[in-house]
């Protein structure tokens, strides 16, 4: 109840901050906002305020995780910022990551190199594995034999599930299981076209996911998912309790 209290706190006084700079606050098919800002300092900066503005510890009751989505800006083997006019190989991009990592409270990186770039995956798993979450969503595809090429090549330390990435619930289970195995973190993912089936809720809590990817704290279809959260929360108290930063003790 606390955590979500506090997402939606931050996600508010965003949004106020985004006017007073003439921002978009538009959201997106996920419920989060999309302002035009070309510099992702500018980005991470305007969220490390909201967070201070909310009354939380910056990097210690809040701590932010990114989703690169970095197939979209790759080709010819080098990574496009467009917005900051660079033109990074894999090594480049990785560094860039460790300056924000040194500078913000950046606990978790999703698809931060290219599905296509698996030995850029395994040097940025050597370089920032032990510092951060790193977690292959266009890299794995909820698929068992690619994941398990990914672990055999050292590549990222948690997984994104996507029920209706691999089609059924057994193979969906059958990955997560490779994951815990392996001690790769698990974040049980919605996608972009949701309904408001809370199953993805449920799936979570029943195999112990400790981690939940369901969009901003807008939208129905995103709410319905927090809504199930908070009544499993409040039928079990007594016998599960919200994981919290227990996923990322080894990074802390």
């Amino acid at each position: 109840t606390s955590a979500l209290r506090a997402g939606a706190e931050i996600f508010h006084v965003l949004k106020e901050n985004l006017n007073k700079s003439n921002l978009s606050v538009s959201v997106g098919d996920e419920g989060g906002f999309s302002p035009e800002i070309s510099n992702n300092r500018k980005c991470l900066d305007i969220i490390v305020k909201s967070i201070d503005q909310s009354d939380y510890k910056i990097g210690k009751d809040i701590l932010i995780a990114l989703d690169v989505a970095s197939t979209e800006f790759y080709r010819d083997k080098k990574y496009y910022l467009s917005g900051e006019n660079l033109k990074l190989s894999s090594n480049d991009l990785i560094k860039y990551f460790e300056s924000l990592i040194d500078d913000y409270p950046i606990i978790s990186i999703e698809d931060g190199l290219s599905e296509n770039d698996w030995d850029g995956w395994k040097d940025l798993t050597s370089a920032l594995g032990n510092r951060c979450q790193l977690v292959g969503d266009d890299l794995f595809v909820t698929n068992p034999t690619i994941f398990n090429k990914g672990i055999d090549k050292k590549c990222g330390n948690a997984i994104l599930i996507k029920l209706n990435q691999i089609g059924t619930l057994t193979e969906t289970i059958e990955t997560i299981k490779i994951a815990k195995k392996s001690n790769y973190n698990t974040i049980i993912s919605h996608r972009s076209g949701e309904t408001e089936d809370t199953f993805i809720s449920d799936l979570s809590v029943g195999i112990s996911a400790s981690q939940i990817k369901t969009g901003s704290l807008s939208r129905s279809e995103r709410i319905a998912k927090y809504n199930q959260l908070l009544r499993i929360e409040e039928e079990n108290h007594k016998f599960i309790k919200y994981s919290g930063s227990d996923p990322f003790k080894r990074f802390l």
